[in-house]
């Protein structure tokens, strides 16, 4: 989700679910490793699997990471709606 114009924080949202913990974690991880290896930096992780919503923050791109509960409790979408959706996959 493109943020740029409504956000001063972020350029970039990036909303995915994980079905379970493990899972969570597994994506957190995977983010983690291939930013870094792709472009040397390390990304802040905030939150922990069991809670269901894990955020990556790499500098302008925000990754949120969630359980299919808490995003449709969250729902960012509808939250930053005047954002400009770029990829929707399901």
């Amino acid at each position: 989700m493109d943020i740029r114009d409504i956000s001063s924080f972020a350029d970039y949202f990036v909303i995915c679910n994980g079905t379970s913990e493990r899972m969570l974690q597994a994506l957190a991880d995977a983010a983690l490793e291939g930013v870094h290896k792709a472009f040397d930096f390390w990304g802040r992780l905030e939150g922990v699997p069991r809670d269901g919503w894990l955020l990556l923050d790499f500098g302008d791109v925000i990754l949120h990471l969630f359980s299919p509960e808490r995003r449709a409790y969250y729902r960012l979408e509808d939250l930053w709606s005047q954002g400009k959706v770029l990829l929707r996959l399901q």
